[in-house]
């Protein structure tokens, strides 16, 4: 191998990446090469890095990410973590990747949250935990439950909740299952971001996102399987004046808004995103 700067390294890894097509090249390199030199890419010490020699293992090690990106593994798993509302989570193969639209829920969680202290909660097809920590960091709860079935993504949000020092409590277990919400005690909020990706959907998905866990976003043939089967089960858990809290997918409002109303929640509104679409629906139990 020749004798490079890592700036060489970095410079060369940006044009192979916008050449294979890949979104925000610069950014994803930036990562890659600061995950390959141990330190944040966005601090002063990579940037002294950058004019230094690029060791073999490192340059071999970048080159051997890249690649892996091109072929469109998610950056976020290669560099093993990502960020959520402020806090700094594990993810990796067999959990899904926490995106900035589901801030939007957790934002409206907070503001519309019921004023009693302290709360009980519950975060249901938790995955990464990114829900769960985020509302534990910025509400008072006398409890939160994060339930998770699959036992791949249990795992990650374990190592989150020790990451960052939560007392989040981990249920592994299956919210389309009655035994699973008869062992629960009355909550205050309920909030989830269901797999909600019609069989449409499925068909058509990013190259990175076919590289995530496909029960994590397949919602049934609407879309909408899970958002029926929540409500059904999980309202006879919900406290009188109770908060019930969804991420949904593009034009589901007014199906989840119906499904609310007919299920006797009131005051059921839409929230939209960043970007003005509807991102998720919430109602209050009489």
């Amino acid at each position: 191998m020749m004798n490079v700067t890592n700036a060489q390294l970095l410079e060369d890894a940006v044009k192979a990446l916008e050449k294979a097509g890949v979104e925000d090249a610069v950014l994803n390199a930036r990562e890659l090469l600061g995950k390959v030199l141990s330190c944040d890419c966005r601090s002063f010490e990579f940037g002294q890095k950058l004019n230094e020699q690029a060791e073999t293992s490192v340059q071999s090690e970048f080159e051997r990410l890249c690649e892996r990106r091109i072929s469109g593994e998610p950056l976020q798993y290669l560099i093993g973590e990502w960020e959520f509302y402020g806090l700094t989570l594990k993810v990796g193969e067999g959990v899904l990747i926490p995106r900035q639209d589901t801030e939007t829920l957790v934002d409206t969680v907070l503001k519309k949250a019921p004023k009693d202290d302290p709360l009980i909660a519950a975060d249901l097809c938790a995955g990464s935990g990114c829900i769960a920590l985020a509302l534990e960091k910025h509400l008072s709860f006398g409890k939160i439950y994060a339930v998770e079935k699959s036992p791949e993504a249990m795992s990650y949000l374990e190592h989150n909740i020790k990451l960052n020092s939560s007392a989040v409590v981990p249920v592994l277990a299956d919210v389309t299952d009655e035994q699973t919400v008869n062992g629960f005690e009355m909550l205050d909020v309920i909030v989830s971001n269901p797999p909600y990706l019609t069989k449409e959907d499925m068909q058509v998905l990013q190259k990175e996102v076919t590289f995530e866990p496909q029960s994590a976003l397949f919602g049934g043939d609407d879309g909408l399987e899970f958002y029926r089967t929540i409500i059904r089960l999980w309202k006879s858990r919900l406290k009188q004046g109770g908060l019930i809290a969804f991420e949904i997918g593009a034009d589901m409002q007014d199906e989840v808004m119906t499904m609310l109303v007919r299920h006797g929640f009131e005051n059921v509104r839409a929230a939209k995103d960043a970007c003005g679409i509807f991102r998720c629906v919430t109602g209050f139990k009489k």
